[in-house]
């Protein structure tokens, strides 16, 4: 066994090195990265099959997967667990960092979700980027993020991990600024990557910091090293991997970016922020519980800060027309509900991990729906100009309309089984804390059934509102198809891993949570307040957006609603607490720079070079002026001694 699989084992139970098709893991990154290799390197004369082999090289990654995970099914729950070591990556002195794959039932799950609809979309990119021109350089980077991706779920230590934190950045950057010509949308690029350095820089800090607490930063030493931290260090490194999250996963403070990054094309929105990239911060966290766990502050601000953003998200989401800005809301606030019930601990690690599989399918369903309408609607993405597409775009409705019921909550549906397991868990605990977030999330629930109710009746019912140039037609197989596969796990999802206990079974030897917790409310009073707050978003978005006319033009608005519509000034506070004061800092050290240090150095240099152009005119060569010289030299020594005597 290799030393890294021996700290596994004392630290969270018996890891065996990778045997049988595990030894293979390494084809889980190696096939989509060989994919976007041989797409940017190959040139134009891959523009034809380029498409289709990208695809079929992420196809091939979830067969993998498949073979992996089925081998894993055989083996009892403490033993499935396995590491691959891959090469010795930093050795240096007494210092060692191996480069290795670590398969257990977390990463694996990421694993199968990545994979398969992360697949399903590379189908459905066949036909939503058919006549783009350069769709060879689309589908490269869908592989190169499905290879970060990959690498980032796979790694055994926070500095590999680290390596596929910043290749999702990257591919994320290139994905959203595809369509770099448009100014709008090459700003909107470096919006996303600019917020997202400022949580990488926390996570690079945690690094630091575990490397000076612990010796070494792969998660089997770290996890084994906790105990004997001091609170301080451990809190610490908690914060800054929170800050870390908050970029990745769009969360309070650090959710400024995710609206924008809706400039890119729709299958990167239902790829990046719906299944995969966001949902990289709650991977983080739960991969991290060793140590939120032996902070409760840290653990304790998680909580908070997914509060804050499920309710901030669903309040944003309930003013925006934009089709897809609406979704990116919603997908904020849902990643908060992941959020909170990471930070609740071993009562919330595996009903987050369940809720961010359910909404990787049903977000990631609507997601390609409204790229769908798009598609029929010559690529207009405003609700006002919606209405009646039910008519026209049956499966487009039907789909759609199984996310929207699945994400609210409808009895049954996948959401219904994941979020409401995060709302009980809420109200576990002592003190105010369950009646503030139990609170929050019950909140949330009602602000979601309102706003997705509000968008699905502005897109597929009500009175027809759209141009007469405008000719809404249904989308070709290769967008439909990968829809309904979406669509029958946003139905039944949720139904196959929820009350069977699956989930949590399978999560259990890594996240914990075995133990029976109780709500300081019956489980029938939380579900019956979730079910009539549901029942009342509904009811309300049905008064204002289907019985009722939606004007074209949007109407002004209460001072709440413009305040939402400006995604609550989230940019105004960014302008006037950071890129002002930085741009006024940056000004003041550049005069300083020119006025001060530069000055200096000019100005003794030009003092020596005009001194010395003045010097140099004593020496003229001429003997009179020298003869001159030495007699006025002469006075002036006689005239001394005179004085002196």
């Amino acid at each position: 066994m290799s030393t890294a699989a021996v700290l596994v084992a004392e630290s969270t139970g018996t890891v065996h090195d990778a045997t049988g098709t595990a030894s293979y893991a390494w084809l889980l990154v190696a096939l989509p990265l060989a994919g976007a290799a041989i797409l940017l390197l190959g040139g134009k004369t891959l523009n034809k099959i380029g498409p289709a082999l990208a695809t079929g090289l992420s196809w091939a990654s979830f067969g993998v997967g498949v073979a992996i995970i089925t081998e894993m099914l055989g083996r009892g729950a403490e033993e499935r667990a396995q590491h691959l070591h891959l090469y010795s990556w930093m050795p240096a002195g007494g210092f060692n960092l191996d480069a290795g794959l670590q398969l257990d039932q977390l990463s694996l799950t990421f694993v199968m979700l990545i994979t398969f609809v992360g697949s399903l979309i590379h189908v459905y990119s066949l036909g939503y980027m058919a006549h783009d021109p350069d769709k060879r350089r689309f589908f490269a980077y869908l592989n190169l993020f499905i290879a970060a991706m990959l690498l980032l779920v796979l790694a055994d230590s926070y500095l590999l991990l680290f390596v596929g934190w910043e290749g999702v950045g990257l591919a994320s950057y290139l994905l959203i600024g595809f369509w770099n010509w448009n100014p709008a949308y090459a700003t909107a690029a470096n919006k996303a990557f600019i917020v997202n350095r400022v949580g990488d820089a926390g996570m690079l800090l945690a690094i630091f910091t575990m490397f000076a607490t612990f010796g070494r930063v792969d998660f089997a030493g770290v996890n084994a090293a906790v105990g004997n931290a001091s609170q301080g260090a451990l809190t610490a490194i908690g914060l800054l991997l929170l800050v870390g999250a908050c970029g990745k996963s769009a969360q309070f403070p650090l959710q400024s970016w995710l609206g924008d990054a809706m400039a890119g094309p729709t299958p990167v929105s239902a790829l990046i922020h719906a299944a995969t990239m966001v949902t990289a911060g709650v991977y983080l966290i739960v991969r991290s519980s060793a140590i939120f766990d032996a902070a409760p502050d840290a653990r304790l601000a998680v909580t908070i800060v997914g509060a804050i953003t499920l309710l901030f998200g669903a309040i944003v989401g309930c003013a925006k027309d934009d089709m897809k800005k609406a979704l990116a809301a919603s997908t904020m606030s849902q990643i908060g509900y992941m959020v909170l019930a990471a930070g609740l601990g071993p009562v919330g690690y595996a009903f987050a991990i369940f809720h961010l599989l359910t909404h990787g399918f049903f977000k990631a369903g609507m997601f390609l729906g409204a790229g769908s309408v798009m598609h029929g609607m010559n690529d207009q993405v405003d609700m006002r100009r919606f209405g009646g597409l039910a008519t026209f775009m049956k499966i487009t409705w039907i789909t759609f309309g199984l996310g929207w019921l699945a994400i609210i909550g409808f009895p049954g549906l996948s959401g219904f089984w994941s979020k409401d397991k995060i709302i009980e868990s809420a109200f576990v605990g002592d003190g105010w804390r369950p009646w503030v977030f139990g609170l929050a999330a019950l909140i949330g629930a009602g602000i979601t059934a309102f706003y997705m109710s509000r968008l699905f009746f502005m897109t597929f019912h009500g009175k027809r509102r759209w141009t007469e140039d405008v000719h809404p037609h249904e989308s070709p197989a290769t967008m439909t198809v990968p829809m309904m596969i979406l669509g029958f796990g946003s139905a039944f999802l949720g139904l196959a891993l929820g009350p069977t206990g699956v989930i949590t079974d399978w999560l259990e030897p890594v996240v914990g949570g075995g133990e029976e917790h109780h709500p300081v409310l019956a489980v029938p009073v939380i579900t019956g307040l979730t079910l009539v707050l549901v029942a009342g978003g509904v009811a309300l978005a049905w008064l204002r957006y289907l019985r009722d006319a939606v004007p074209v033009t949007p109407p002004v608005g209460s001072v709440a609603t413009r305040a939402a519509r400006r995604d609550l000034f989230q940019d105004d506070v960014n302008e006037a607490l950071l890129a002002r004061p930085g741009l006024h800092l940056t000004r003041a050290l550049v005069y300083a720079d020119n006025k001060g240090v530069d000055g200096a150095v000019g100005g003794t240099a030009a003092m020596i070079g005009g001194t010395s152009a003045r010097i140099k005119r004593v020496q003229n060569g001429y003997v009179r002026s020298y003869a001159l010289t030495m007699l006025l030299g002469v006075v002036a020594v006689l005239g001394v001694v005179w004085v002196v005597q």
